[in-house]
């Protein structure tokens, strides 16, 4: 189909958008049915995966902090609720914006959950199409059902509904913060502050948004955070007998945290896919402030990188640069590249049209690199294993994703302005 038989309303545009669509459907299905086959939690089942992280880090924790606990403290939670892993530092805020979901019973919290996963995975789509739509004629709702049959068929965007994770909400924050910038810096505040959920989000996105220029941006959004959290930690501080106490918590959890097989840097099965991690299970090689060196380090070269492609015409291969940098400069895991959905499908339309001039094979090297970790389905994570082992199966998504980094920095190194 041409981009002229695209700008305007046929039968066929009716049917691919529909097919898509009835795909779309399919997979969706597929992917919540273990909101509501999943056993209620006991600790005789705390291995158990699906939904997880709607466990962990929502449903209990936020039954914690209902029952007055302090849902940070590992002990605590460990304690009083059948959870496998503790509840990271996510921003205080999380405990009160997601509260309806912890005030039914768990089976109705879990499906609920995975339903509004779905439509904000859905409103990812949409954001993207919409962008696209900026590059090529391409029809929303054709856009919109092809990118989000895309993203539930793939394994990143299962993982979000089978596990329960909160990624979908902090993607779009983020994508719009990105898209909403220069336009609506308002609207792009509020997404900033949502992304500060986690707060592995929301630090280098806000300075990387200061590095380009969006500087009232990251603060007003950062600010919106912090006040939404300030309450809840006031509550915590005074239900835990003083600040001090509750500095003791926020230590104890962070000292759990980087002791766990999952967490630590220097763990050999973490499905990590920041630098340190993946340096440390390729190498066996941790140097001494490897975590804050690649901090500083990506965060410095993709600021200025990034500045360099906003000048030159090349905001497409900022933005997915910007998403990428978030990932690999500190702890994430390859469903946290979620964010980068809308400003992949940008830049690959861009590429598409800038395909054949000199230097854009670096930016479609870059795109490939960045699909494996949603085209990392069940069976082919199988056969990596069947071949390569385990360590290669939980390495490979985080060498893909610094690869793409990578290419983009080659690629934004090169680049000298549009002809």
């Amino acid at each position: 189909m041409t981009l002229r038989e695209l700008r305007r309303p046929s039968p066929a545009l009716a049917v691919g958008t529909a097919l898509l669509a009835a795909i779309g459907v399919v997979s969706a299905w597929w992917a919540l049915r273990p909101s509501w086959q999943v056993p209620l939690p006991t600790s005789a089942n705390l291995p158990e995966v699906r939904l997880q992280d709607f466990r962990d880090a929502t449903y209990f924790p936020l039954r914690e902090f209902l029952a007055g606990g302090n849902p940070y403290d590992p002990s605590v939670m460990f304690a009083h609720w059948p959870v496998r892993q503790d509840f990271n530092l996510y921003q205080p805020y999380h405990l009160v914006l997601h509260l309806p979901f912890a005030l039914v019973d768990y089976r109705v919290g879990a499906v609920a959950f995975a339903l509004t996963s779905l439509l904000l995975l859905v409103s990812l789509s949409l954001m993207a199409a919409n962008a696209v739509r900026r590059v090529v004629p391409l029809p929303l709702a054709l856009g919109t059902a092809g990118i989000a049959a895309a993203l539930v068929t793939s394994q990143i965007g299962k993982a979000q509904l089978y596990l329960g994770q909160v990624n979908p909400l902090l993607a779009v924050g983020a994508a719009g913060a990105l898209a909403a910038r220069e336009r609506q810096p308002r609207w792009a505040a509020v997404g900033l502050a949502v992304a500060w959920l986690k707060p592995q989000f929301g630090l280098p996105l806000a300075v990387l948004l200061v590095a380009r220029g969006s500087r009232r941006v990251a603060l007003t959004g950062t600010a919106i955070a912090a006040v939404a959290s300030l309450p809840v930690v006031l509550l915590l501080v005074v239900r835990g007998g003083g600040v001090g106490a509750f500095a003791d918590v926020v230590a104890a959890n962070l000292a759990h945290a980087t002791s766990t097989d999952y967490g630590a840097v220097d763990s050999l099965t973490a499905q990590r896919i920041d630098i340190p991690a993946v340096l440390f299970r390729v190498t066996g090689w941790l140097p001494p402030g490897a975590e804050a060196l690649a901090l500083v380090g990506v965060l410095a070269a993709s600021a200025l990188l990034a500045r360099r492609l906003d000048r030159t015409g090349g905001a497409a291969v900022a933005d997915l640069l910007t998403c990428l940098a978030v990932v690999v400069c500190v702890v994430h895991q390859p469903g946290d590249v979620l964010i980068a959905v809308p400003a992949m499908a940008v830049l690959a339309a861009v590429w598409w049209r800038r395909r054949r001039e000199p230097g854009w094979r670096l930016a479609g090297f870059s795109l490939l690199a960045l699909a494996f970790p949603f085209a990392h389905l069940h069976a082919v994570d199988e056969a990596v294993v069947d071949l390569f082992g385990s360590r290669v199966a939980v390495t490979v998504d985080g060498v893909a994703v610094i690869a793409a980094w990578a290419l983009l920095v080659a690629f934004a190194v090169r680049r000298r302005g549009d002809p």
